[in-house]
């Protein structure tokens, strides 16, 4: 199974960390490539794996350094091709959710916990002096964080046997099938130099890190709500559950995707969504805590989509209709 792209929307921009990252793997991969002559020269690929990438023992004595350089280098085209789509599938999301500062940051803390718990099974079974390279670790912790925050969306996957197709598949399938994949793999044997451990530690960091935003997300909605007095009910102004931003429109082939964020509910049964042929907009109503509509203008070209389905998760609707 191959990923793609997925049906998640994005509110917030362009991911311009996720796709940095990106570029910078592809900028060290290529300086690897030209330095190696094209991996063909073992010394010198030796030589560049010993000096920048995370050797177990010395993880372990703080050579934290190294373990940043590792994560930005690869052992060959299948293997950076492979993390990069991973990481151009989900990291967008990921970093669409958390911030531009904030995703960095945690990329990073994902890659150094999943290169420590490499390092102490490999130190405990004498490879404690073998390097690990690759950003998989810190991109296991974005598959991770994509379960918890996304469960819901659609993977558009290509399925490669003895056809080709492809299948839109559920992150809440999809994710934990390949994480089981890890699990088998470690146990059986890290066969073909493959730190199996490094993915399932940055995986399970990143589900941490997933389950301590939507707690920290939901704490803070709830805390927003003002306290107005011992005989009067707590209600919540209509400033602070009605959306900041205007929703956005995302037209796929044979669909229109709203994004839009809705606070003071506790449910997509809350909302409510009707298309108006005579304006092109859908009116989309809110009935939790306090009642509030909102408008998304679809283009011109639209003509009487119906509503699919209706998504709600941590504040973000995701509306979808069918052309």
């Amino acid at each position: 199974m191959f990923p793609i792209h997925d049906d998640a929307g994005r509110i917030h921009g362009r991911p311009y960390v996720n796709y940095s990252l990106i570029a910078i793997n592809a900028v060290v991969f290529t300086w690897e490539v030209l330095v190696t002559g094209n991996f063909t020269n073992g010394r010198a690929t030796s030589e560049i794996y010993l000096e920048y990438g995370a050797i177990p023992k010395f993880v372990l004595a703080g050579d934290i350094p190294a373990v940043l350089t590792s994560m930005f280098m690869h052992g060959g085209i299948l293997h950076i091709v492979g993390n990069m789509v991973f990481l151009y599938v989900f990291g967008d999301n990921i970093e669409d959710r958390f911030g531009h500062i904030k995703y960095l940051a945690i990329y990073i803390l994902w890659g150094l916990f999943a290169a420590l718990v490499h390092s102490i099974y490999a130190v405990s079974v004498g490879g404690g002096e073998i390097p690990a390279i690759g950003a998989s670790g810190a991109i296991s912790g974005v598959l991770g964080a994509y379960l918890i925050m996304f469960p819901r969306a659609k993977i558009f996957t290509v399925i490669i046997a003895f056809f080709i197709t492809t299948v839109r598949i559920p992150a809440l399938a999809f994710i934990p099938f390949w994480f089981i994949l890890q699990i088998l793999f470690s146990v059986i044997g890290e066969a073909g130099g493959v730190a199996y451990l490094a993915h399932i530690g940055g995986f399970m960091a990143g589900v941490g890190t997933g389950y301590t935003w939507k707690y920290l997300a939901e704490k803070k909605t709830s805390l927003s709500i003002p306290y107005v007095g011992k005989t009067q009910k707590m209600r919540p102004r209509i400033e602070d559950i009605s959306p900041s931003l205007e929703p956005e429109v995302i037209e796929g082939v044979d669909s229109y995707e709203i994004i839009a964020e809705i606070h003071g509910i506790s449910a997509a049964t809350d909302i409510h969504a009707d298309y108006e042929p005579d304006s092109k907009r859908v009116r989309i109503i809110a009935s939790g805590s306090r009642k509030y509509e909102l408008y998304a203008k679809l283009p011109d070209s639209a003509s009487n989509p119906t509503v699919d389905y209706i998504h709600y998760l941590n504040g973000i609707a995701r509306i979808r209709l069918t052309k």
